[in-house]
């Protein structure tokens, strides 16, 4: 007969195998649990017996160690999250941060990279944005992040994040026909988060990307943007040459049973950017699986390439898939059909 744990805050699943006298294996495969053996606090876990483990095909008989270092448990089911020390982090990362839903944003426009898709030149703000977001958990912090890279600087960031303790979660392109080649690394990490900051520090530090940068330098008429914010159904994120839409999605994206804010890359990201009297769009849907097909069709409808399907997480629940999409037209045309795509996904729009 089984018995029942009910996870605490800062339980590993290798310390719960050792205090019930059980085998690291045998307890991880009959709760479902995978490597690097994610756990929350809240989580009731099922204690298997000597009969249980011997029934599980393929155990190993091994108990781990008093020193196996596992994935702590983080945070409780339903806990209201401390916010993040702001000030300390901006003082290590060198610059101001932007507070919402609790989590801290930075972003990191790659002033330094001049980008074209043939006769267009990709302003940052359009598609080549690093950001970082922190988010407190009682004890612990979460920091999630994309990494804009050329391909020169993937190796000796990877290096760097192992070094300082940082998983990757995805490694992959966003655009097409982009010269010089563009890729996009996506990262997590859980702890302390003071020392999380100065671990993306030392990660910037391997790359070329401007830490305080400069805003773009054309200004439009404040009406430009008008018709599309009209079509869109809300106001964008004006900057230079370029508009952000974000739209958050309705439903809960919870990964390790904590729920992810939609800030921290898990919003709807349509973008546009003026080129002559056409408009430049990318951006991503961010889509549960029965999402994916309704929207890819809903956009070769108006013309609009999809440029990558694709995770960028690990553990999140439910799955997502990110797709990526770029155009040059209209830019009315090009709005009517990113909001005709949005209309197939459960999102807040407007």
């Amino acid at each position: 007969m089984s018995i029942f744990y009910t996870v605490q805050f800062g339980d590993t699943l290798s310390n719960i195998a050792l205090r019930f006298g059980t085998t690291l294996p045998g307890l991880a495969q009959i709760n479902n649990i995978f490597y690097p053996y994610p756990i929350y606090a809240g989580q009731r876990l099922i204690i298997p017996v000597e009969k249980e483990l011997q029934q599980i095909s393929g155990v190993a008989t091994h108990y781990p160690s008093a020193g196996t270092n596992y994935t702590p448990a983080i945070g409780y089911a339903g806990q209201v999250p401390i916010v993040v020390d702001q000030e300390a982090i901006e003082n290590i990362i060198g610059k101001k941060g932007t507070m919402q839903d609790d989590v801290l944003k930075f972003t990191f426009p790659r002033y330094d990279l001049k980008v074209n898709i043939g006769p267009v030149s990709i302003e940052p703000e359009l598609a080549l944005t690093s950001w970082m977001a922190f988010h407190q958990i009682g004890n612990h912090s979460r920091v999630m992040g994309d990494l804009v890279l050329l391909e020169s600087e993937i190796d000796p960031v990877i290096s760097q994040l192992i070094a300082n303790g940082l998983e990757i979660t995805a490694l992959h392109n966003h655009l097409l026909y982009e010269l010089p080649r563009i890729m996009y690394l996506h990262i997590s990490g859980i702890g302390d988060a003071i020392k999380l900051a100065q671990s993306i520090k030392n990660v910037f530090s391997v790359t070329q990307t401007p830490l305080t940068g400069h805003p773009a330098g054309q200004t439009l008429p404040q009406e430009y943007w008008n018709t599309v914010e009209g079509i869109m159904g809300k106001k964008g994120t004006r900057i230079g040459r370029v508009i952000q839409f974000s739209f958050p999605r309705a439903d809960n994206i919870k990964e390790f049973g904590l729920v992810i804010p939609p800030s921290m890359g898990i919003s709807q990201a349509i973008n546009f950017q003026v080129e002559g009297q056409k408009a430049a769009a990318t951006g991503d849907f961010v889509l549960t699986a029965n999402e994916v097909n309704p929207v890819v069709q809903t956009l070769k409808q108006y013309g609009i390439t999809v440029t990558a399907i694709h995770n960028h997480m690990l553990y999140e629940s439910p799955r997502l898939f990110f797709l990526h999409f770029g155009a040059v037209d209209n830019p009315e045309i090009l709005a009517y059909g990113l909001k005709q795509a949005l209309e197939q996904t459960n999102t807040i729009i407007g």
